[in-house]
């Protein structure tokens, strides 16, 4: 049975966000307030979100976020520009912290209870021909594209009773909640292997740890001195108990292994010499204590001068090409249409927002496509990073791929170079920007500069043994990426159809 149409103001109207200045803003503020950029496809990101006072927040309590609220962009570009259309519709997941809404982002809100679900409309306003609805009937600019409130209204909504409303929103939100859940899981996953990239190769902490508990060895003839060496460490936020407890018994390796581990010396000395535990601070399941002692090994007991300031006595500082091979993609003639649509990704800045790896592109090429530019194939495992306009954003290959001349990229010379590429590359952020062409209103960074960029090098051993214990976590990302992809794949195909009553399904399914 096919719906009739209504419009989606028989059933609840917009509120628009609210007007905060600029002076209500400040870095010591503690409520988000989101802004049109924080309204994503789906999700809000919090990340960045301008923040206000608890008083400013009191005082504005009608525009506070909860769960199930949906949010819509009403400015944002045209078609030209996908990931910053106008008319983009979020919703409140739970766990999601209370947040305040800016002005032009709009909140929809039911005029009655129980006469249509919410996320009906939620996925209503998402579908693609709503979409196109909102783009179309937008004012302004194709850079600068407005949607009113009563736009919104006038969107064309099927008339459906609450109970089925509800049915259908229940399909759609029970694939997007497992979405939802494997895109934390591989942000839990991310934030571990940053941890441990930060603690090896930022902070220095097995190596620091080691200087510590040698400094402790020495003053152990100086009871004095010894007992104020240890409350210091103590006193020192650098390091968890465990870890200064380590350092306290001054023996260098086996207080690296305590911060390579995160584990005391009594729960290290618990582990099997053979059999198989898990080391979880490390994030290195299935580390035994002989495994544990080699990577502790691996890391000096003093730091030297560099030209990146402090680094491990041994360590390198090197050239990114000093790496691999480094590609500045290139786009095929549109003038082509036989070398777009294939099936071989052609990854662009838009497609590596927000994830580790590219599982799915925006464009593609044909063998023709391809063909055109053998030179620039990049092999699995390669790290692309934006370096035109939007600077810094950083990601992995999952498969052969092409991309355009704003991505310059690393093809590893040895496989397990990409995890700490990838993970150095991210902490480039800031430097990256620097070294891009300052006065221009569109950063350029050229593949030459890019190549020179210098990085700290370890012994190649420590950068295998990182591997190791990153590789299992990243094959659990990518995994989980290919899985979204299939619940999207799924949920959108699903989406139009149950929309429009082509599907029909039972009440209270």
């Amino acid at each position: 049975m096919i719906f009739e149409l209504t419009t989606l103001g028989e059933y609840a109207r917009v509120q628009g966000g609210y007007a905060y200045k600029s002076k209500d803003f400040s870095e010591s503020g503690a409520c988000p307030v989101l802004k049109i950029k924080n309204v994503r496809f789906g999700t809000v990101d919090y990340s960045e979100a301008s923040l206000i006072s608890e008083e400013i927040a009191n005082e504005t309590g009608e525009w506070k976020t909860k769960e199930g609220d949906i949010l819509i962009s009403m400015t944002g570009s045209g078609p030209n520009a996908p990931q910053s259309l106008v008319g983009r519709v979020a919703r409140i997941w739970g766990n999601e912290p209370e947040a305040w809404i800016n002005q032009r982002v709009g909140r929809v809100v039911l005029k009655e209870e129980k006469l249509i679900h919410p996320d009906f409309l939620f996925y209503l306003l998402a579908s693609p021909s709503s979409q196109d609805y909102l783009v179309s009937n937008s004012s302004g600019s194709a850079n600068q594209a407005n949607i009113s409130g009563k736009t919104i209204e006038s969107l064309p909504c099927p008339k459906v009773g609450y109970e089925k409303s509800a049915a259908i929103a229940k399909i759609l939100r029970e694939l997007d909640q497992k979405i939802l859940t494997n895109r934390q899981t591989n942000q839990t996953l991310e934030h571990i292997a940053q941890a441990i990239f930060k603690s090896w190769f930022v902070d220095f902490e097995p190596t620091r740890a080691k200087i510590a508990a040698k400094q402790i060895a020495q003053a152990r003839q100086d009871s004095e001195r010894s007992a104020a060496l240890k409350a210091a460490l103590f006193a020192d936020d650098r390091w968890p108990e465990a870890v200064a407890a380590a350092i306290a018994e001054g023996d260098p390796e086996r207080a690296a292994m305590a911060a390579i581990s995160g584990k005391s010396l009594g729960e290290i000395d618990q582990l099997d010499v053979q059999g198989r535990t898990n080391v979880a601070g490390a994030g290195s399941a299935g580390a035994t204590q002989t495994q544990l002692l080699t990577t502790a090994a691996l890391f000096p007991d003093a730091l030297v001068d560099s030209e990146l300031g402090e680094i491990p006595e041994g360590w390198d500082v090197a050239p990114l090409s000093s790496w691999g091979e480094i590609i500045c993609g290139k786009t095929p003639s549109k003038k082509k249409d036989t070398y777009y649509g294939g099936g071989i990704p052609f990854i662009k800045i838009p497609d590596m927002h927000g994830n580790m790896y590219v599982v799915e592109t925006i464009d593609s090429l044909t063998e023709g496509g391809a063909a055109t530019q053998k030179k620039k194939l990049l092999p699995k495992g390669s790290v692309c990073v934006s370096c035109i306009a939007t600077v810094g954003q950083v990601i992995i290959t999952s498969e052969e791929s092409f991309t355009n001349q704003q991505i310059n990229s690393i093809v590893p010379s040895e496989k397990s170079y990409s995890p700490y590429l990838y993970f150095s590359a991210l902490n480039l952020y800031d430097l990256l920007h620097d070294l891009a062409s300052g006065g221009s209103a569109t950063l350029n960074l050229n593949t030459g500069n890019f190549s020179k960029i210098a990085i700290i090098k370890p012994h190649n051993q420590v950068v295998k043994n990182f591997a190791d214990i990153i590789d299992p976590l990243m094959k659990q990302i990518l995994e989980n990426y290919r899985q979204q992809e299939v619940l999207s794949s799924i949920r959108d195909s699903l989406l139009p159809k149950l929309l429009s009553g082509e599907i029909e399904i039972g009440e209270g399914a």
